[in-house]
């Protein structure tokens, strides 16, 4: 049913000032300019400059970027971690009007290629560290006019094949350090990002400059980030704009520490820099919090994180974590839910509303953290049977969760068939729910990956972080497979921490007090790491289609 649309009375006020992100980065550097952004260089090592240097910088890239020919509604491309440059760049290629293609650089060349071309990127920066992956995306990319290389070496000293390879720094070195800031329709497009097309291409979601400027006031005000936090966007930059971390710190003129490149070696000295740095606001996924969590363990002096809120999604994160990170360490783990096609912020789960406080046991308060929380102020949710018809809010009925809002796609870039994914002007998210009676979201499972065993559904999320809290496990994924009598049954794979296969009879056990005895998967695989997509999910496809026979289904 859609809404009638009407038009009032006219306002007096400024509604034809348009939400541009950069007047979001030149107030802050204008009443904060000494506010600290400590980064990691490629070398390894940390400094730190300040919020009048980034916009000084900003101002002399945008300059450079002009100067190469890139102007409104151009796309260009960016290839680098979580760094210093890529922090600047968030800012100088929407500030002219072109659209910032946010690459993931652990696509596959040829999906890499397809985003490329599909975007319609020109031009393309790359950190030097990554010219490999770029030197293969080339070929696949005739579209681009220009690469450029970014170092803090001279250009004397860089080899690559890109074909007419420029220098970052001399292009910046060589421009004004003055720009002068048009304004740009506030539905302009911001960015770009491309889902990681685990069920077919990636889809194109592009954001626009109002879109991102509405999320970024609304991640602020939910976060409660102010001028007294330190905000570390862990989440790769170039993934839904780390969660839009970056924007919503310097909203709030928050110190920023930007981690640069990292692997799962060097996460003890993210921590370190974390404990350092006395960071307040992070994110992350599961799979990046429980390393963490593992170092701190061997710490001898076990760091006072209470001010710290680690946002953590992808995933749901095991209670197990969340319980073990407060008590260790009094850091507050929260639960987000968000996807590409949503900025990503649609509910956090930050804290007990106010009427529960006094109502619910210790260990209910903890049960309920495991939900992904409340639905932020400005998103429209639906939850819905197959036939599209709503379903109540009782923690009780089970269906799809649709969403609409501001920073919510409405379509996908060029996609010419976009037929189930969106329903009366909301998009569909794939991802099975609750929601109770007191506005909590609760996930049980996506569409695809939904367990219906003899009828009845089982949550393979639930299950799954079940299992990683029990003893010897390190990580675990379930999954439906087909069944000749059943129809599908859950299959755990589990991976162990000392490499030793863990007992099913323990399995169940630890599974009992949650589960009833016919959920109970009737196998374990034990496997030495899990599959994870360019984003680091589980890989279930993937998954399914290696153990489809495990139950003898003659699939």
């Amino acid at each position: 049913m859609t809404a009638a649309f009407v038009t009032g009375l006219p306002s007096t006020l400024g509604d034809s000032y348009q939400l541009n992100t950069t007047t979001i980065i030149r107030h802050s550097a204008r009443t904060f300019p000494e506010q600290e952004i400590v980064f990691r260089t490629v070398a390894g090592d940390w400094q730190r400059y300040t919020y009048a240097d980034a916009y000084r910088r900003t101002q002399r890239i945008a300059n450079a970027l002009t100067a190469a020919g890139v102007g409104a509604g151009d796309v260009v491309g960016i290839l680098d971690w979580n760094s210093k440059r890529h922090f600047e760049l968030y800012w100088a290629i929407p500030g002219v009007g072109a659209v910032m293609l946010q690459m993931n650089l652990r696509l596959p060349p040829p999906d890499l290629g397809y985003v490329t071309t599909h975007s319609g990127a020109s031009v393309v920066l790359v950190d030097e560290t990554l010219l490999p992956v770029a030197e293969a995306l080339a070929p696949l990319a005739p579209g681009v006019r220009e690469w450029i290389v970014m170092s803090d070496r001279p250009a004397s000293e860089i080899q690559t094949t890109l074909p007419n390879a420029r220098h970052f720094e001399d292009l910046v070195a060589a421009a004004s350090p003055e720009y002068d800031w048009p304004i740009i329709d506030e539905r302009s497009a911001y960015s770009a990002c491309y889902t990681t097309g685990t069920t077919g291409r990636p889809k194109g979601v592009f954001y626009s400059h109002r879109s991102i400027y509405l999320h970024t006031l609304t991640c602020a005000a939910t976060l409660g980030v102010g001028a007294g936090d330190t905000v570390m966007p862990v989440t790769p930059m170039f993934h839904c704009q780390s969660w839009g971390f970056a924007q919503a710190a310097v909203y709030s003129a928050a110190k920023i520490v930007l981690p640069g490149r990292y692997q799962a070696e060097d996460l003890p000295e993210l921590v370190d820099t974390l404990i350092s740095e006395n960071v307040t606001v992070a994110n992350g996924a599961p799979a990046i919090f429980q390393p963490m969590l593992n170092y701190i363990r061997t710490l001898e002096t076990k760091p006072d994180l209470s001010r710290a809120r680690l946002i953590s999604g992808s995933t749901e994160p095991a209670l197990s974590l969340m319980r073990d990170f407060y008590e260790l360490t009094g850091a507050n783990v929260i639960h987000a839910y968000g996807a590409t096609e949503t900025t990503p912020l649609v509910s956090v789960n930050l804290d007990l509303k106010p009427s529960l406080r006094d109502t619910v046991s210790d260990e209910q308060r903890w049960d309920m953290k495991r939900s992904q929380g409340l639905p932020v102020n400005g998103v429209d949710i639906r939850l819905v049977d197959a036939s599209g018809a709503e379903l109540p809010h009782d923690g009780e009925a089970v269906g799809e969760i649709l969403l609409r809002g501001p920073w919510i796609a409405e379509r996908y870039h060029e996609l010419a068939d976009d037929e189930g994914h969106f329903l009366d002007g909301y998009w569909r998210s794939g991802d099975v729910g609750s929601i109770d009676a007191n506005g909590y979201l609760k996930l049980t499972d996506r569409l695809k990956d939904v367990i219906k065993s003899g009828g009845e559904w089982i949550s393979s999320i639930d299950m799954e972080n079940a299992i990683v809290g029990l003893d010897r496990v390190a990580d675990a994924a379930v999954i439906s497979v087909p069944h000749p009598k059943w129809e599908e049954r859950p299959l755990a794979l589990v991976v162990t921490t000392d490499g030793e296969p863990l007992p099913l009879e323990v399995l169940h056990a630890g599974l009992s007090d949650r589960f009833a005895s016919w959920q109970l998967p009737e196998q374990i695989v034990h496997v030495a790491q899990l599959p994870r997509t360019g984003v680091g999910k589980l890989d279930k496809k993937a998954l399914r289609n290696d153990y489809a026979g495990v139950y003898g289904a003659g699939v």
